[in-house]
Parts: structure tokens; C-alpha cells; sequence
């Protein structure tokens, strides 16, 4: 799985014109999903986006998670984000996990991550023409994989 965590303002993401997550200050995260994620995968990751200290604390430092501060989460589905584009100018998807593989995980995720948040995690609708709208604070943009755990 990868991740791209973005530390925002306020974020909500829009299907058909009809509002599907809405969140105030919190994370926004994008993630895709690769055919080889297992379940361990996706609690590993959960467990780091809740936990990571990306927000100020009272001395400007960042020191406090997402649980921290009550914020929300907006999680995302984004195949894109296994784009390969070795070749030529037009991407392959081919990485990006099969939809019979990817949407249970993605559901999975937000189940989990609602469960450690201890509040309803935000989502958009897998597959959907979602348009996403947002502040980045900072910006923090924070970028994770599963498959190389040792550098995150």
C-alpha cells in the first residue's frame, strides 16, 4: 500500500455533486493499493497515520498525532499512486490492485482506522469521478509504502 498523508485545514471530497466526507482540521490520505497488500499491510499503515506526530504542539513543535488533537480523516482510494511511467508519456496501472482486491482493503481501512480513531473516518467513494477539495497546513505531506517498512 502506499500512502500520501497530507496534515489539512479542511478537506472534503464530492461525487455526482453530492458531498460523500467532509472533515475539519486532520489528515487527508490517498492511498492505493498493490495486489500483493495483505491485511497486515493495511493495519500497519493505520496504525502509523494515527500515530504520527504531524501537528503542532503549544511550542510550534510537531508533537501531536491526529488522535491527539480530535481530528478527522479523510481517506481516499487513488489507484494513481502505482503509476509506473518508465515507458512513453501514458501511465501503467498495472500494479494498482485488481477492484475484487482493492475495495475490500480500502473498506477494510477506513473500518480500522475508524476503530483506532475512535470516531467515523471520512471516505470517498471507491471508483468514484471524485473531485477533492482542501487546505494542506504547512504544508506537511508525508508519503508512505508498505513494501519498504525499514524507511518509514
Amino acid at each position: 500500500m502506499r500512502a500520501v498523508i497530507q496534515r489539512v485545514t479542511h478537506a472534503s471530497c464530492t461525487v455526482e455533486g453530492i458531498v460523500t466526507g467532509k472533515i475539519d482540521q486532520g489528515l487527508l490520505v490517498l492511498v492505493g493499493i498493490e495486489e500483493i497488500d495483505t491485511e497486515e499491510d493495511m493495519k500497519w499503515l493505520a496504525q502509523k497515520i494515527v500515530n504520527l506526530r504531524i501537528f503542532s504542539d503549544e511550542n510550534g513543535l510537531m508533537n501531536k498525532s491526529v488522535q491527539d488533537i480530535a481530528g478527522g480523516i479523510l481517506l481516499i482510494s487513488q489507484f494513481t499512486l502505482f503509476a509506473q511511467t518508465k515507458k512513453g508519456n501514458r501511465p501503467s496501472f498495472i500494479r494498482a490492485g485488481k477492484p475484487d482486491k482493492a475495495r475490500p482493503m480500502y473498506d477494510g481501512m477506513g473500518k480500522y482506522l475508524s476503530g483506532l480513531l475512535e470516531k467515523e473516518v471520512q471516505m470517498g467513494i471507491f471508483g468514484g469521478d471524485m473531485k477533492i477539495d482542501l487546505r494542506n497546513d504547512g504544508p506537511v505531506t508525508i508519503i508512505m509504502n508498505t513494501q519498504d517498512k525499514d524507511n518509514f
